[in-house]
């Protein structure tokens, strides 16, 4: 093999290289939205669906096959927080709008903010169970001694009756989990 084609080869294997790393470090920067838009897509990993008053605009029809709801709430042991549902569970009508209030109160004697997550269970169920009005990702900072109820409107879409992996789910968990937003301080 002469220089110039051993030249022209190691040119196109350091190009294809180098257009492979590119496209790894984009793949990489695109993998957590990518993700985010599967899990909602989808309900994977209990994802549930947001809310969307355009394309609400057509009230779900309600049935009259019920779901029995319950709601699981779980405090971080860095927050000295007491956190609960009003009730823990709930049954309701399968396209109708339903209540939630959860409660938290601060048992320190300063203030402290903190974020809550959420997760619904079993996974098939994320993708038909619709939260219209959520406290989760966002901040709560509650004074020492406070206790605030905090509201989660939902509803249970009449479209999981047309998902044989979904059709029979009888109960579903909604739970949240509640950390403090700063991590590098010490809550006591």
């Amino acid at each position: 093999m002469t220089d110039e084609a051993t030249r022209r080869k190691n040119s196109r294997t350091a190009a294809l290289a180098a257009l492979l790393a590119a496209a790894m470090v984009g793949l990489g920067f695109a993998a957590v939205p990518l993700y985010n838009l599967f899990c909602r897509v989808t309900g994977f990993g209990g994802t549930t669906q947001r809310y969307d008053p355009v394309a609400a605009a057509e009230t779900p029809k309600v049935l009259s096959d019920t779901v029995s709801v319950r709601f699981d709430a779980n405090v971080s042991p860095k927050l000295p927080w007491k956190f609960y549902p009003e009730h823990p569970t709930d049954t309701v009508s399968i396209g109708a709008r339903d209540m939630a209030i959860f409660i938290a109160q601060n048992n320190s004697p300063h203030p402290i903010t903190g974020t809550a997550t959420f997760n619904v269970t079993p996974d098939q169920a994320g993708k038909y169970f619709t939260k219209i009005q959520c406290f989760c990702f966002t901040q709560q900072t509650l004074k020492p001694g406070e206790q605030i109820r905090m509201p989660v409107l939902f509803f249970v879409d009449p479209k999981i009756k047309d998902d044989p992996d979904a059709r029979d789910i009888q109960e579903i968990t909604l739970s949240y989990t509640f950390y403090p937003v700063d991590e590098g301080k010490k809550a006591s």
